[in-house]
């Protein structure tokens, strides 16, 4: 089954693209990879949760903004290569996390964006992965995701 039947399926709809809030372009392709940039947990034009985890945002709202990072991130490749038919596998996911100095669950909650991938791609979808807590992300969200993908 392909990814955009697998959508259907669990009845995921990909978002349209966020457009950029800086001077970059959501994805760039070079040979047979593709790459996006990060991407913020925006749904409807307004980001999920603002703040660090492990402070004012808890760490299922943090695995929950990693989900919505990774759709953002599908929607980014399909508008580039037009199906995520044509995804062969995902290759490398990089998760950062805003969090305060003692929460060390950075794994945990990017596996909102790991495990959607899983969902979508089945074996497709294992790769490589980067869980960053960092002090603080742009527009003060709690998470920023960006993935690699071979098509």
């Amino acid at each position: 089954m392909g990814a955009e039947a697998r959508l259907a399926e669990l009845g995921i709809t990909i978002p349209e693209v966020v457009p950029p809030v800086a001077a970059y372009q959501p994805t760039a392709r070079t040979g047979n990879l593709v790459f996006t940039s990060g991407q913020l947990p925006a749904k409807d034009g307004e980001m999920l949760a603002i703040g660090k985890v492990g402070g004012e945002v808890t760490e299922e709202e943090g695995y929950a903004c990693a989900r919505q990072c990774a759709l953002n991130a599908l929607a980014a490749v399909r508008a580039e290569i037009g199906s995520l038919d044509h995804v062969k596998r995902v290759v490398k996911v990089v998760a950062f996390v805003a969090s305060t100095t003692d929460f060390t669950g950075q794994p945990r909650v990017a596996n909102g964006a790991s495990e959607l991938l899983g969902e979508v791609f089945g074996e497709a979808g294992k790769h490589a992965r980067s869980a960053v807590g960092v002090p603080v992300l742009p527009l003060d969200v709690p998470v920023e995701v960006e993935i690699i993908v071979e098509v």
